[in-house]
């Protein structure tokens, strides 16, 4: 009897999630797959005839091609910065937001909003403001921060990509700091208020070691967007000036569809780009869910 209730609970289990998965196996992991098949290979994308040409194509990558190098570079740079500030800024905001007694709702929205919109048109609507707008709101020079080559000049145009991709996405990761805030007992704030702990320290020793899941889950998802960024780039500098701020995404896109279309070869860029994607999200994982048993 137990036997067949089992049975039943898996076909049950089965018949619900068979829908998803068949479309995810088709649309995700088939053509990953072919990428892969594809990487080991000369494809141009258009040819139907291609010749198997084994690891060249990673050799190419990584020892001969400069500029894949340099943007795998500078994505890295843009990694650390996005991780830290990203998680910092929505883990501040979320305690702000939850710290208010009125008008909570109207921030989260206001906060969450950037998210709703296409980063390539919210990146044009930057472009616009750092080219034309910002430089207008310093007429007697007092700003001059503001007044910059915001994409012309190669420190300021990271500082652009910065700013527009955290705008873009600060919002998403306080949603999941606030949901973790929401779950600690209001019994410990109270017991560490009474005992005289200050704000930062109610912070630091009660608030953070109980929301750590939600850390590692904002720490996770911010390495994964960082590394695949891609609209903010394409829309603000197109990679440059020259290719100054091009990202792996972008050096891919070019490879294969703009430039010389190659598309094995940009395959193994892709799958290099995985490979270091997944190696560096398994540590960010061990560590923070060992830091997580020790809180």
């Amino acid at each position: 009897m137990a036997t067949t209730r089992r049975i039943r609970s898996t076909v049950k289990f089965l018949a619900f999630v068979a829908p998803a998965l068949i479309f995810y196996i088709a649309i995700v992991l088939v053509p990953a797959a072919g990428g892969i098949w594809y990487s080991f290979t000369n494809w141009n994308g258009l040819n139907p005839t291609y010749r198997f040409v084994g690891i060249e194509n990673y050799v190419e990558a990584l020892l001969e091609d400069e500029y894949f190098i340099a943007s795998l570079l500078f994505t890295l740079r843009y990694v650390a910065f996005m991780v830290i500030l990203q998680n910092v800024l929505a883990l501040v905001l979320a305690l702000l937001v939850e710290g208010r007694r009125k008008g909570r709702l109207v921030f989260r929205t206001l906060l969450f909003l950037p998210n709703m919109i296409s980063m390539i048109i919210g990146g044009f609507i930057w472009l616009f403001m750092f080219t034309r707008v910002l430089p207008r709101l310093n007429p007697a020079g007092m700003l001059g921060f503001l007044n910059q080559s915001w994409i012309g000049d190669p420190s300021w145009s990271f500082r652009a990509i910065l700013t527009v991709s955290l705008w873009a996405g600060v919002g998403y990761l306080m949603v999941i700091y606030i949901a973790a805030l929401q779950g600690v007992p209001q019994q410990l704030l109270e017991s560490a208020r009474i005992d005289g702990a200050s704000r930062f320290r109610v912070a630091r020793s009660v608030i953070l070691p109980m929301i750590l899941p939600a850390v590692t889950i904002g720490i996770f998802l911010s390495l994964n967007m960082s590394f695949k960024v891609f609209e903010v780039v394409f829309a603000l500098t197109g990679g440059g000036p020259g290719r100054a701020t091009q990202v792996v995404a972008l050096n891919i896109f070019e490879e294969a569809f703009s430039m010389n279309y190659r598309y094995g070869y940009a395959s193994a860029k892709a799958t290099l780009l995985f490979l270091v994607v997944f190696a560096v999200t398994l540590v960010q994982l061990r560590v923070m869910k060992k830091r997580e048993v020790e809180a």
